[in-house]
């Protein structure tokens, strides 16, 4: 069987009791970052082996997990955090379980753009999930000019480092529409930001962004 098991976005005890129970029972761990997982495998005592799954060994370490579920081992597939398979990896091996007609199970768990979706007050009965926007600002301004055309609630996700380009692209192409900017969620430092982009703007200016930054439109 393999297992996609989502993990916390932020605060560890933010994992289902069947989440533990999975983890403590498989034959092997396939992390995202085995150092960062470790951190969350020791905090419950669970000490089942791992190995790393990330986009640079995903092919070749696909077909080695392949190997064990078809030799009857169960694997369990998680991220750094939230849900395996959304813009990471996970979906090579998934793709590759399903044509190889291994049984998959998939655990519920955080997601950090549903948190960030209800937090922010926005409309959720249509939304679109864009995940990251382009680097370069011109590829950046038209891929929002096309979203802007969409009668749905708009989320993506930001780096810190990109956080400040992108609500000035995006104050140029909605203007004063309000939006929200949600950080560190689930986290003691949670943060959600509400209004127009250049306000939201101007009060990051006056801090360093750090986090990951989830954007509602």
């Amino acid at each position: 069987m393999l297992y996609i098991v989502a993990t916390p976005i932020g605060n560890l005890k933010d994992i289902t009791l069947r989440a533990l129970e999975v983890l403590k029972q498989v034959d092997l761990i396939a992390c995202e970052d085995t150092r960062h997982t470790k951190i969350l495998l020791d905090h419950y005592g669970i000490q089942a082996p791992t190995t790393s799954f990330f986009q640079h060994n995903r092919i070749t370490k696909a077909e080695h997990l392949l190997k064990l579920l078809k030799d009857g081992k169960s694997v369990a597939l998680v991220s750094d955090a939230g849900m395996p398979g959304i813009l990471d990896p996970g979906y090579n091996i998934i793709n590759s379980a399903i044509k190889n007609n291994i049984p998959i199970s998939v655990l519920p768990g955080p997601t950090a753009l549903v948190n960030a979706l209800v937090l922010s007050g926005k409309p959720a009965h249509k939304f679109i999930f864009e995940g990251f926007l382009p680097n370069r600002t011109q590829a950046r301004r038209n891929r929002l000019k096309e979203l802007a055309k969409l009668k749905y609630t708009l989320i993506f996700y930001e780096s810190c480092h990109r956080i400040l380009a992108a609500l000035e692209d995006i104050q140029a192409v909605f203007g004063d529409k309000e939006i929200a900017v949600a950080r560190e969620l689930t986290k003691k430092f949670e943060e959600v930001k509400r209004g127009s982009a250049k306000a939201i703007l101007e009060s990051l200016k006056d801090q360093k962004p750090r986090g990951e930054f989830v954007i509602i439109l």
